[in-house]
């Protein structure tokens, strides 16, 4: 059985297409002829045989709906109908089409949610309640170079991306904490360090006399999450070159690192906010 189900693999056939050209309403997406068409799968390397338009894509998007790399695939497509670059003279008409696809979509667990200048497909039902919190934090601090990466991690469909992207994501907030505090990067400038440094201002040390036990042997975990984050990274993330026979990482360890990656980095962040905080109102007596 397919990722998406029926009526989002229409709906997408729809915008694809441009609906039947006989149509009394206005096409939901860009109207593309039978060559246009062609070549518009070309692009993903896919060969449409057209012998009516709309109906030949809804069976093209149904077997790729099928494939292994289904998800991947048609993820791509869903973010190349939604490109701007189509819609920069008629604004609405993108706006219709992402509404379009996210009244079929969100019922599958997916959703068109614009990231920066571009619109991404997005997993919702990955998003725990740390991912939540982190994304409206993110948001908050205006953290852009923070959103790419979370935004790339929860994105599901290819593990080694978004293992990649989880420890991205750390690394990123990482930097942008010790931007905020006015801090130099360390000199190595890896998941493992970037953290280290970052719990050093914050006054993480699990070696601190006034915490208690249990809490000691939380913050002295965070090293070896992240630690772990970054190794999962080197050996089965898609920012190295792999050799021969080399395992895919399973899309549970991907999702593992994701939530781990989310929980460190709201950790950090709401720890930075503490802090900022208690400095604004110690200066203020």
């Amino acid at each position: 059985m397919g990722v998406f189900s029926l009526q989002s693999i229409e709906a997408l056939a729809d915008v694809i297409t441009g609906g039947g050209g006989y149509d009394a309403a206005p096409p939901i997406g860009l109207y593309r002829s039978g060559p246009k068409l062609v070549a518009f799968f070309r692009n993903f390397g896919l060969k449409l045989e057209v012998v009516s338009r709309v109906p030949s894509v809804r069976q093209l998007l149904d077997d790729v709906n099928e494939r292994p790399d289904g998800r991947k695939l048609l993820g791509q497509i869903v973010e190349r109908v939604t490109d701007q670059h189509d819609f920069v003279d008629e604004p609405q008409k993108l706006k219709a089409v992402v509404e379009y696809l996210n009244r079929r979509l969100v019922l599958d667990g997916f959703e068109v949610r614009q990231v920066g200048r571009s619109y991404r497909l997005i997993g919702t039902t990955v998003e725990t309640p740390a991912a939540l919190a982190l994304r409206e934090r993110i948001e908050a601090l205006d953290l852009d170079s923070v959103q790419r990466d979370f935004e790339r991690a929860i994105k599901e469909g290819d593990p080694e991306d978004a293992v990649t992207a989880a420890c991205s994501t750390v690394e990123s907030v990482c930097k942008c904490l010790l931007d905020l505090m006015g801090q130099p990067y360390p000199a190595k400038q890896d998941v493992g360090g970037l953290t280290r440094e970052v719990s050093r201002h914050l006054n993480l040390s699990p070696d601190r006399a006034d915490i208690a036990p249990d809490i000691k042997q939380i913050l002295g975990g965070l090293a070896s999450v992240t630690g772990g984050i970054g190794a999962l990274r080197t050996h089965a993330g898609d920012a190295h070159g792999r050799g021969k026979g080399t395992a895919k990482v399973d899309a549970r360890i991907a999702r593992l690192a994701v939530h781990a990656a989310s929980t460190v980095s709201l950790f950090l962040v709401e720890t930075w906010q503490r802090t900022a905080e208690k400095a604004r109102a110690e200066a203020g007596k």
